[in-house]
Protein backbone atom coordinates (compact mmCIF):
# COMPACT_ATOMS: atom_id res chain seq x y z
CA UNK A 1 0.00 0.00 0.00
CA UNK A 2 1.72 3.45 -0.93
CA UNK A 3 2.29 5.71 2.01
CA UNK A 4 1.38 9.15 1.40
CA UNK A 5 2.77 12.31 3.64
CA UNK A 6 -0.01 14.79 2.83
CA UNK A 7 -2.63 16.09 4.95
CA UNK A 8 -5.56 13.25 5.42
CA UNK A 9 -8.33 16.40 4.44
CA UNK A 10 -6.02 17.28 1.45
CA UNK A 11 -6.50 13.65 0.39
CA UNK A 12 -10.27 13.94 0.90
CA UNK A 13 -10.69 17.31 -1.19
CA UNK A 14 -8.17 15.19 -3.92
CA UNK A 15 -10.07 12.20 -4.70
CA UNK A 16 -13.51 12.80 -5.59
CA UNK A 17 -11.76 15.18 -8.58
CA UNK A 18 -9.34 12.60 -9.26
CA UNK A 19 -11.66 9.79 -9.84
CA UNK A 20 -13.77 13.10 -12.24
CA UNK A 21 -10.76 13.51 -14.08
CA UNK A 22 -10.12 9.46 -14.34
CA UNK A 23 -13.79 8.76 -15.82
CA UNK A 24 -13.29 11.88 -18.36
CA UNK A 25 -10.32 10.12 -19.69
CA UNK A 26 -11.97 6.95 -19.83
CA UNK A 27 -14.46 8.51 -22.19
CA UNK A 28 -11.58 10.04 -23.87
CA UNK A 29 -10.19 7.17 -24.16
CA UNK A 30 -13.19 5.26 -25.59
CA UNK A 31 -13.99 8.15 -27.60
CA UNK A 32 -10.35 7.85 -29.39
CA UNK A 33 -10.42 4.25 -29.70
CA UNK A 34 -13.50 4.41 -31.75
CA UNK A 35 -13.26 7.15 -33.64
CA UNK A 36 -9.27 5.16 -34.57
CA UNK A 37 -11.94 1.90 -35.57
CA UNK A 38 -14.06 3.58 -37.85
CA UNK A 39 -11.30 5.92 -39.52
CA UNK A 40 -9.51 2.71 -39.80
CA UNK A 41 -12.87 0.81 -41.45
CA UNK A 42 -13.23 3.96 -43.59
CA UNK A 43 -9.64 3.58 -45.42
CA UNK A 44 -9.80 -0.14 -45.24
CA UNK A 45 -13.29 -0.84 -46.53
CA UNK A 46 -12.03 -2.62 -49.94
CA UNK A 47 -10.37 -4.56 -47.84
CA UNK A 48 -12.34 -6.00 -45.35
CA UNK A 49 -15.05 -6.58 -47.55
CA UNK A 50 -12.73 -9.36 -49.33
CA UNK A 51 -11.31 -10.17 -45.50
CA UNK A 52 -14.96 -10.84 -45.04
CA UNK A 53 -16.03 -12.21 -48.53
CA UNK A 54 -13.16 -14.86 -48.02
CA UNK A 55 -14.44 -15.39 -44.09
CA UNK A 56 -17.45 -16.23 -45.65
CA UNK A 57 -16.24 -18.45 -48.47
CA UNK A 58 -14.15 -20.41 -45.57
CA UNK A 59 -17.16 -20.84 -43.56
CA UNK A 60 -19.12 -22.25 -46.30
CA UNK A 61 -16.40 -24.57 -46.97
CA UNK A 62 -15.96 -25.41 -43.88
CA UNK A 63 -19.44 -26.41 -43.17
CA UNK A 64 -19.88 -28.50 -46.46
CA UNK A 65 -16.40 -30.47 -45.50
CA UNK A 66 -18.03 -31.04 -41.68
CA UNK A 67 -20.88 -32.98 -43.50
CA UNK A 68 -18.82 -34.95 -45.62
CA UNK A 69 -16.54 -35.95 -42.55
CA UNK A 70 -20.04 -36.44 -40.98
CA UNK A 71 -20.88 -39.19 -43.08
CA UNK A 72 -17.46 -40.30 -44.19
CA UNK A 73 -15.60 -40.03 -40.87
CA UNK A 74 -12.33 -41.67 -41.93
CA UNK A 75 -11.50 -38.52 -44.28
CA UNK A 76 -9.12 -36.15 -42.56
CA UNK A 77 -10.35 -32.61 -42.75
CA UNK A 78 -8.07 -30.95 -44.78
CA UNK A 79 -9.06 -33.92 -47.41
CA UNK A 80 -12.61 -33.36 -47.33
CA UNK A 81 -12.18 -29.55 -47.82
CA UNK A 82 -10.48 -30.09 -51.03
CA UNK A 83 -12.70 -33.07 -52.01
CA UNK A 84 -15.93 -30.27 -51.62
CA UNK A 85 -13.90 -27.72 -53.02
CA UNK A 86 -12.87 -29.98 -56.47
CA UNK A 87 -16.94 -31.14 -56.52
CA UNK A 88 -17.38 -27.21 -56.15
CA UNK A 89 -15.21 -26.80 -59.33
CA UNK A 90 -16.30 -29.52 -61.60
CA UNK A 91 -19.55 -28.64 -60.82
CA UNK A 92 -19.28 -25.03 -61.79
CA UNK A 93 -16.59 -26.15 -65.10
CA UNK A 94 -19.53 -28.63 -65.85
CA UNK A 95 -22.08 -26.37 -65.89
CA UNK A 96 -20.40 -23.72 -68.23
CA UNK A 97 -20.13 -26.64 -70.48
CA UNK A 98 -23.39 -27.93 -71.06
CA UNK A 99 -25.18 -24.49 -70.76
CA UNK A 100 -22.60 -21.49 -70.23
CA UNK A 101 -23.09 -20.81 -74.48
CA UNK A 102 -26.89 -20.35 -73.75
CA UNK A 103 -26.92 -18.15 -70.78
CA UNK A 104 -23.82 -16.05 -72.34
CA UNK A 105 -25.91 -15.81 -75.20
CA UNK A 106 -29.63 -14.73 -72.64
CA UNK A 107 -27.47 -12.13 -70.64
CA UNK A 108 -26.69 -10.69 -74.14
CA UNK A 109 -30.02 -10.83 -75.66
CA UNK A 110 -31.29 -9.56 -71.81
CA UNK A 111 -28.59 -6.52 -71.81
CA UNK A 112 -29.89 -5.34 -75.60
CA UNK A 113 -33.56 -5.82 -74.43
CA UNK A 114 -33.11 -3.48 -71.49
CA UNK A 115 -31.05 -1.01 -73.38
CA UNK A 116 -33.94 -0.57 -76.06
CA UNK A 117 -37.58 -0.97 -74.02
CA UNK A 118 -35.43 1.51 -71.22
CA UNK A 119 -34.63 4.13 -73.70
CA UNK A 120 -38.06 3.28 -74.90
CA UNK A 121 -39.21 3.88 -71.25
CA UNK A 122 -37.82 7.36 -71.08
CA UNK A 123 -39.14 8.73 -74.08
CA UNK A 124 -42.53 7.85 -72.69
CA UNK A 125 -41.81 9.45 -69.51
CA UNK A 126 -40.18 12.24 -71.04
CA UNK A 127 -43.25 13.20 -72.52
CA UNK A 128 -45.58 13.79 -69.89
CA UNK A 129 -45.27 16.54 -67.04
CA UNK A 130 -45.60 13.66 -64.38
CA UNK A 131 -42.75 11.66 -65.99
CA UNK A 132 -40.53 14.37 -66.76
CA UNK A 133 -40.90 15.39 -62.74
CA UNK A 134 -39.66 11.73 -62.09
CA UNK A 135 -36.89 12.12 -64.67
CA UNK A 136 -35.80 15.73 -62.95
CA UNK A 137 -35.50 13.68 -59.62
CA UNK A 138 -33.74 10.82 -60.82
CA UNK A 139 -29.99 10.65 -60.79
CA UNK A 140 -28.01 10.43 -63.62
CA UNK A 141 -26.46 6.70 -62.69
CA UNK A 142 -30.19 5.00 -63.29
CA UNK A 143 -30.88 7.50 -66.52
CA UNK A 144 -33.16 10.56 -64.70
CA UNK A 145 -31.76 14.11 -64.91
CA UNK A 146 -30.73 15.17 -61.36
CA UNK A 147 -26.35 15.08 -61.77
CA UNK A 148 -26.24 16.04 -58.21
CA UNK A 149 -28.14 12.56 -56.66
CA UNK A 150 -26.06 10.40 -58.31
CA UNK A 151 -22.90 9.00 -57.27
CA UNK A 152 -21.95 6.67 -59.76
CA UNK A 153 -21.36 9.28 -62.54
CA UNK A 154 -23.76 10.18 -65.55
CA UNK A 155 -24.63 7.29 -67.78
CA UNK A 156 -26.71 10.25 -69.83
CA UNK A 157 -29.87 7.62 -69.95
CA UNK A 158 -31.62 4.90 -68.44
CA UNK A 159 -30.95 2.37 -70.92
CA UNK A 160 -27.23 2.65 -70.08
CA UNK A 161 -27.91 2.75 -66.67
CA UNK A 162 -29.86 -0.33 -66.01
CA UNK A 163 -27.92 -2.09 -68.76
CA UNK A 164 -24.53 -1.12 -66.95
CA UNK A 165 -26.58 -2.36 -63.49
CA UNK A 166 -27.01 -5.82 -65.04
CA UNK A 167 -23.79 -5.94 -66.88
CA UNK A 168 -21.72 -3.08 -65.76
CA UNK A 169 -19.08 -6.09 -64.11
CA UNK A 170 -17.64 -7.29 -67.69
CA UNK A 171 -16.43 -3.34 -67.77
CA UNK A 172 -13.68 -3.87 -65.24
CA UNK A 173 -13.88 -8.00 -65.50
CA UNK A 174 -10.14 -8.54 -64.69
CA UNK A 175 -10.50 -6.25 -61.82
CA UNK A 176 -13.29 -8.42 -60.62
CA UNK A 177 -12.19 -12.05 -61.80
CA UNK A 178 -8.92 -10.90 -60.05
CA UNK A 179 -10.92 -10.09 -56.60
CA UNK A 180 -12.71 -13.31 -56.93
CA UNK A 181 -9.13 -15.36 -57.39
CA UNK A 182 -8.59 -13.52 -54.10
CA UNK A 183 -11.76 -14.48 -52.00
CA UNK A 184 -11.70 -18.14 -53.44
CA UNK A 185 -7.81 -18.52 -52.51
CA UNK A 186 -8.42 -16.79 -49.11
CA UNK A 187 -11.14 -18.74 -48.22
CA UNK A 188 -9.93 -22.17 -49.10
CA UNK A 189 -6.83 -21.52 -46.75
CA UNK A 190 -8.74 -19.96 -44.31
CA UNK A 191 -10.81 -23.80 -44.70
CA UNK A 192 -8.13 -25.81 -44.23
CA UNK A 193 -6.42 -24.51 -41.01
CA UNK A 194 -9.12 -22.36 -39.43
CA UNK A 195 -7.82 -22.85 -35.58
CA UNK A 196 -4.69 -21.31 -37.12
CA UNK A 197 -6.40 -17.70 -37.61
CA UNK A 198 -9.03 -18.09 -35.17
CA UNK A 199 -5.92 -18.39 -32.53
CA UNK A 200 -4.13 -15.69 -33.97
CA UNK A 201 -6.49 -13.17 -33.58
CA UNK A 202 -7.45 -14.30 -30.05
CA UNK A 203 -3.66 -13.76 -29.27
CA UNK A 204 -4.72 -10.19 -30.11
CA UNK A 205 -7.17 -10.49 -27.13
CA UNK A 206 -6.38 -10.43 -23.35
CA UNK A 207 -5.96 -13.55 -21.74
CA UNK A 208 -8.57 -12.95 -19.35
CA UNK A 209 -11.38 -12.22 -22.24
CA UNK A 210 -9.95 -15.07 -24.63
CA UNK A 211 -12.75 -17.71 -23.72
CA UNK A 212 -15.64 -15.24 -24.32
CA UNK A 213 -14.02 -13.85 -27.90
CA UNK A 214 -13.40 -17.77 -28.73
CA UNK A 215 -17.47 -18.48 -27.89
CA UNK A 216 -18.37 -15.10 -29.76
CA UNK A 217 -16.37 -16.34 -32.68
CA UNK A 218 -17.66 -20.12 -32.68
CA UNK A 219 -21.37 -18.25 -32.50
CA UNK A 220 -20.76 -15.83 -35.37
CA UNK A 221 -19.47 -19.22 -37.14
CA UNK A 222 -22.08 -21.25 -36.79
CA UNK A 223 -24.76 -18.57 -37.55
CA UNK A 224 -22.71 -17.38 -40.89
CA UNK A 225 -23.02 -20.87 -41.97
CA UNK A 226 -26.70 -21.06 -41.05
CA UNK A 227 -27.48 -17.94 -42.73
CA UNK A 228 -25.35 -18.99 -46.03
CA UNK A 229 -27.07 -22.34 -45.80
CA UNK A 230 -30.47 -21.15 -46.09
CA UNK A 231 -30.16 -18.23 -48.22
CA UNK A 232 -28.71 -20.62 -50.98
CA UNK A 233 -31.92 -22.50 -50.23
CA UNK A 234 -34.38 -19.51 -50.67
CA UNK A 235 -32.43 -18.31 -53.65
CA UNK A 236 -32.78 -21.64 -55.49
CA UNK A 237 -36.40 -21.61 -55.00
CA UNK A 238 -36.92 -18.20 -55.96
CA UNK A 239 -34.78 -18.47 -59.24
CA UNK A 240 -36.69 -21.85 -59.93
CA UNK A 241 -40.26 -20.09 -60.00
CA UNK A 242 -39.10 -17.28 -61.68
CA UNK A 243 -37.92 -18.90 -64.65
CA UNK A 244 -40.87 -21.20 -64.64
CA UNK A 245 -43.24 -18.28 -64.14
CA UNK A 246 -41.69 -16.40 -66.81
CA UNK A 247 -41.82 -19.21 -69.45
CA UNK A 248 -45.35 -20.24 -68.97
CA UNK A 249 -46.45 -16.41 -69.28
CA UNK A 250 -43.55 -16.28 -72.50
CA UNK A 251 -41.67 -13.87 -71.28
CA UNK A 252 -38.23 -13.64 -73.27
CA UNK A 253 -35.12 -15.06 -71.77
CA UNK A 254 -37.00 -16.46 -68.92
CA UNK A 255 -34.06 -18.49 -68.15
CA UNK A 256 -31.38 -15.58 -67.63
CA UNK A 257 -33.67 -13.66 -65.55
CA UNK A 258 -34.43 -16.84 -63.26
CA UNK A 259 -30.74 -16.65 -62.83
CA UNK A 260 -30.86 -12.59 -62.25
CA UNK A 261 -33.93 -12.95 -59.62
CA UNK A 262 -32.17 -16.03 -57.99
CA UNK A 263 -28.69 -14.15 -57.32
CA UNK A 264 -30.47 -10.69 -56.41
CA UNK A 265 -32.46 -12.58 -53.82
CA UNK A 266 -28.91 -13.54 -51.82
CA UNK A 267 -30.13 -9.52 -50.68
CA UNK A 268 -33.20 -9.73 -48.99
CA UNK A 269 -35.70 -7.24 -49.33
CA UNK A 270 -33.96 -4.80 -51.57
CA UNK A 271 -32.45 -7.78 -53.59
CA UNK A 272 -36.76 -8.60 -54.59
CA UNK A 273 -37.26 -5.43 -55.92
CA UNK A 274 -33.46 -5.40 -58.25
CA UNK A 275 -34.27 -8.83 -59.82
CA UNK A 276 -37.97 -8.07 -60.61
CA UNK A 277 -37.30 -4.58 -62.42
CA UNK A 278 -35.69 -6.03 -65.73
CA UNK A 279 -38.30 -8.94 -65.53
CA UNK A 280 -41.00 -5.98 -65.66
CA UNK A 281 -38.98 -4.01 -68.25
CA UNK A 282 -38.98 -6.94 -70.84
CA UNK A 283 -42.70 -7.59 -70.04
CA UNK A 284 -43.73 -4.32 -71.18
CA UNK A 285 -42.00 -4.71 -74.62
CA UNK A 286 -44.36 -7.24 -75.01
CA UNK A 287 -47.36 -5.21 -73.81
CA UNK A 288 -49.59 -3.88 -70.60
CA UNK A 289 -51.12 -7.15 -70.03
CA UNK A 290 -47.95 -9.12 -69.83
CA UNK A 291 -45.69 -6.56 -67.49
CA UNK A 292 -48.82 -6.83 -65.26
CA UNK A 293 -48.69 -10.73 -65.11
CA UNK A 294 -45.03 -10.60 -64.44
CA UNK A 295 -45.78 -8.30 -61.57
CA UNK A 296 -48.12 -10.59 -59.97
CA UNK A 297 -45.82 -13.61 -60.93
CA UNK A 298 -43.25 -11.83 -58.19
CA UNK A 299 -45.26 -10.53 -56.15
CA UNK A 300 -46.65 -13.83 -55.48
CA UNK A 301 -43.27 -15.58 -55.21
CA UNK A 302 -42.00 -13.12 -53.12
CA UNK A 303 -45.56 -13.34 -50.44
CA UNK A 304 -44.24 -17.26 -50.34
CA UNK A 305 -40.76 -16.73 -49.60
CA UNK A 306 -41.25 -14.33 -46.97
CA UNK A 307 -44.19 -16.06 -45.32
CA UNK A 308 -43.94 -19.88 -46.65
CA UNK A 309 -40.26 -20.48 -47.35
CA UNK A 310 -38.43 -18.20 -45.20
CA UNK A 311 -40.13 -18.83 -41.61
CA UNK A 312 -39.19 -22.76 -42.59
CA UNK A 313 -35.80 -21.76 -43.30
CA UNK A 314 -35.26 -19.80 -40.26
CA UNK A 315 -36.22 -22.21 -37.42
CA UNK A 316 -33.33 -23.92 -38.83
CA UNK A 317 -31.23 -20.74 -39.54
CA UNK A 318 -31.15 -17.30 -38.15
CA UNK A 319 -34.24 -14.84 -38.07
CA UNK A 320 -33.39 -11.38 -39.08
CA UNK A 321 -35.74 -8.30 -38.24
CA UNK A 322 -37.10 -7.10 -41.51
CA UNK A 323 -36.12 -3.29 -40.17
CA UNK A 324 -32.64 -4.33 -38.76
CA UNK A 325 -32.06 -5.84 -42.57
CA UNK A 326 -32.95 -3.13 -44.61
CA UNK A 327 -30.98 -0.68 -42.26
CA UNK A 328 -28.08 -2.78 -42.45
CA UNK A 329 -28.35 -2.88 -45.92
CA UNK A 330 -28.45 1.15 -45.98
CA UNK A 331 -25.38 2.10 -43.51
CA UNK A 332 -22.57 -0.83 -44.52
CA UNK A 333 -23.98 0.43 -48.01
CA UNK A 334 -22.84 3.82 -47.17
CA UNK A 335 -19.22 2.44 -45.72
CA UNK A 336 -18.37 -0.15 -48.36
CA UNK A 337 -20.64 0.60 -51.71
CA UNK A 338 -21.82 -2.31 -53.62
CA UNK A 339 -19.95 -5.10 -51.78
CA UNK A 340 -21.07 -3.52 -48.45
CA UNK A 341 -25.19 -3.53 -49.74
CA UNK A 342 -24.37 -7.59 -50.54
CA UNK A 343 -22.44 -8.52 -47.33
CA UNK A 344 -24.75 -6.34 -45.12
CA UNK A 345 -26.79 -9.65 -44.15
CA UNK A 346 -24.44 -12.03 -43.25
CA UNK A 347 -22.62 -9.26 -41.61
CA UNK A 348 -25.38 -7.98 -39.53
CA UNK A 349 -26.45 -11.88 -39.13
CA UNK A 350 -22.92 -12.85 -37.43
CA UNK A 351 -23.34 -8.93 -35.31
CA UNK A 352 -26.38 -10.35 -33.95
CA UNK A 353 -25.41 -13.68 -32.82
CA UNK A 354 -22.22 -12.46 -31.39
CA UNK A 355 -24.80 -10.13 -29.43
CA UNK A 356 -27.12 -12.67 -28.57
CA UNK A 357 -24.31 -14.59 -27.39
CA UNK A 358 -22.88 -12.05 -25.16
CA UNK A 359 -25.86 -10.27 -23.72
CA UNK A 360 -28.05 -11.94 -21.00
CA UNK A 361 -31.97 -12.97 -21.83
CA UNK A 362 -34.90 -10.80 -20.89
CA UNK A 363 -36.64 -12.35 -17.62
CA UNK A 364 -39.79 -11.38 -19.52
CA UNK A 365 -40.20 -11.74 -23.15
CA UNK A 366 -43.62 -11.39 -23.45
CA UNK A 367 -43.45 -7.85 -21.10
CA UNK A 368 -42.65 -5.22 -23.72
CA UNK A 369 -44.93 -6.97 -26.15
CA UNK A 370 -47.68 -6.52 -23.57
CA UNK A 371 -46.51 -2.74 -23.01
CA UNK A 372 -46.61 -1.43 -26.55
CA UNK A 373 -49.77 -3.49 -27.41
CA UNK A 374 -49.00 -6.49 -29.38
CA UNK A 375 -50.20 -8.74 -27.21
CA UNK A 376 -52.93 -8.26 -24.83
CA UNK A 377 -53.57 -10.27 -21.11
CA UNK A 378 -55.31 -12.80 -22.21
CA UNK A 379 -53.22 -13.64 -24.91
CA UNK A 380 -50.25 -13.87 -23.28
CA UNK A 381 -52.00 -16.31 -20.79
CA UNK A 382 -52.85 -18.46 -23.36
CA UNK A 383 -49.25 -18.67 -24.67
Amino acid sequence: MPISFSDPKDRDEKEPRARELSKIASLLRIALTVTLILLAVWLMKDVLAVVFASALMAVVLHGLARIVRRHVSFIPYQGAVALVTVVILLALAGLVWSSGPAIGDQFIRLKQALVQQSGDLKSHLSGSTLGQLVLDHLPTAVGGNDATSGSLGSLGSLGSGLAGSVTGILSSAFGVLGTLAVILIAGLYFALSPAIYIDGFLRLVPSQHRASARELLMAAGTTLWAWTAGQALDMLVVGILSGIGLSLIGVPLALALGVVAGICNFIPYIGAILGAVPAVLLGLSMGSKEALFVAILYSVIQFFEGNVLAPLIQRRAVHMPPAVAILSQTVFSTILGIPGLILASPITAALLAMGDKATAPLDDEEQTRRDVGEISEDEARKD
